[in-house]
């Protein structure tokens, strides 16, 4: 796959940033989560050196072309709080998947929608790119709010979906399509 350019994404009072090593007290933080380690490949109680080589895999993502993982970092500061990614594995079909985190010491500040809106807008403007569609574990009802707030659908209920700590867990699909205009819709 061809190296992405990866941008600065103003998201409101957050800005969705590629990752760099100051962002390790956010990864640290999130590496203590009981959850995070489970769905992501956060290190769980990561060492200095595993949490810099998280980094460095998001950071690689871009070079090698499979998605853009990005620091979720607080505007005025540039204090990392979280990370999103937009994931390509399928894009050559249109679709890409959205993944994020926050780290427990900064939620229920409006961070995960900020976020996902700002990715989400940022996606669908992508050239090859029509629909964003993200998992949620149903019991994660801050989540899936965050995502219905930003305008995505619930359609549906995966079943035994995804291995999570050694368990096969249900999942809600939810997506967000690219609006047609008159311009680009099929006749």
């Amino acid at each position: 796959m061809e190296a992405l350019i990866q941008p600065v994404i103003p998201a409101g009072d957050y800005k969705l940033r590629p990752f760099a090593a100051k962002d390790a007290p956010a990864v640290r933080d999130a590496s203590g989560d009981p959850l995070i380690p489970l769905i992501t490949t956060v290190p769980a109680h990561g060492t200095e050196s595993e949490i810099l080589q998280f980094i460095g895999r998001q950071i690689h993502r871009a070079a090698t072309g499979t998605g853009y993982s990005f620091a979720i970092a607080e505007t005025a500061s540039d204090r990392a709080v979280g990370q999103i990614g937009l994931w390509l594995k399928d894009g050559d079909q249109g679709r890409a998947s959205i993944g994020y985190w926050v780290a427990p010491s900064d939620r229920q500040r409006g961070v995960a929608s900020a976020a996902l809106e700002a990715i989400s807008r940022w996606g669908l403007d992508l050239p090859s790119i029509y629909r964003l569609q993200l998992y949620v574990e149903p019991w994660n009802e801050g989540s899936w709010r965050a995502a219905e707030r930003c305008g995505y659908l619930r359609e549906g209920l995966l079943r035994s979906w995804q291995d999570v700590g050694g368990h096969r867990k249900d999942m809600y699909m939810y997506a967000r399509l690219r609006q047609q205009t008159p311009a680009t819709s099929v006749r």
